[in-house]
């Protein structure tokens, strides 16, 4: 058994090669910092490769599929993403443009790449890492939450097209709130609640394995997620603005 996780350096991803690893996975552990992925490999009993690469370029999701696409992959795990904050007009455009080639083109390289494997093998695993960002529009991280609707919707898409066709194949998508991890720091935002990375990993994999669909790490989240479809769209964006000022306040 093998599994593929981007983003695995640290954070959510750091923690999936971690419990998949005791679960008895072999891992194949990708992220641009060499340094934390030996350091994540140290903590891990089964045979681990990690392959130092920014996944961010289409070419180099190409490199990294041909590179392993021979070892039998039974679970891939696009984890790897990242954030803007601010308002759109002032964020930085280069970043953004990052920030797509991060969170929507390599989640859409890679699934595609490993779908097709998948497919002919008729068995394997897909969790694509989301947000619950995906299911509204968010001022002040516009981009960060649209890159996220884009994969969620991606998602369920294929994954109907995969019940159509009867396919032992899964596909879900992980769409958590607010995580302790490194993401926050490095925008320089805070959350007065948020889940520790563990619980979400946890909870992700019993839920992969029962093939849902979309796995929300937290029965508020899932209330919010549902009752959300029922605000006006106007009223949700005010909601959401003064939510995103009160991280702006607390920026560092």
């Amino acid at each position: 058994m093998k599994a593929l996780i981007t983003g695995a350096s640290s954070g959510i991803g750091k923690d999936f090669a971690i419990a998949l690893g005791n679960m008895g996975y072999d891992l194949i552990l990708v992220a641009r910092n060499q340094e934390n992925l030996e350091k994540v490999k140290k903590e891990i009993k089964t045979n681990v490769q990690i392959i130092p690469l920014d996944v961010s370029t289409t070419t180099n999701c190409i490199e990294l599929y041909n590179k392993i696409k021979e070892e039998n992959i039974d679970i891939l795990i696009n984890n790897a993403g990242v954030g803007v904050f601010g308002e759109f007009s002032e964020t930085d455009l280069n970043k953004e443009l990052s920030l797509i080639d991060l969170n929507i083109k390599a989640v859409h390289t890679l699934t595609k790449l490993f779908l097709k494997d998948f497919k002919k093998r008729n068995s394997g695993y897909i969790l694509n890492v989301g947000s619950t960002a995906a299911f509204s529009p968010g001022p002040l991280m516009a981009t960060y939450f649209a890159s996220k609707a884009y994969v969620l919707r991606l998602t369920q898409a294929i994954y109907e097209e995969l019940r159509q066709e009867k396919s032992n194949v899964y596909i879900g998508v992980l769409c958590p709130g607010p995580v302790n991890t490194n993401f926050n720091n490095n925008l320089g935002i805070k959350f007065k609640k948020a889940q520790e990375s563990k619980d979400v990993v946890e909870y992700a994999i019993k839920k992969m394995f029962k093939r849902k669909l979309v796995i929300i790490p937290s029965l508020s989240l899932r209330l919010n997620t549902f009752f959300n479809r029922f605000i006006p769209t106007k009223v949700l964006l005010k909601a959401n603005y003064n939510v995103q000022i009160k991280k702006k306040i607390t920026k560092n």
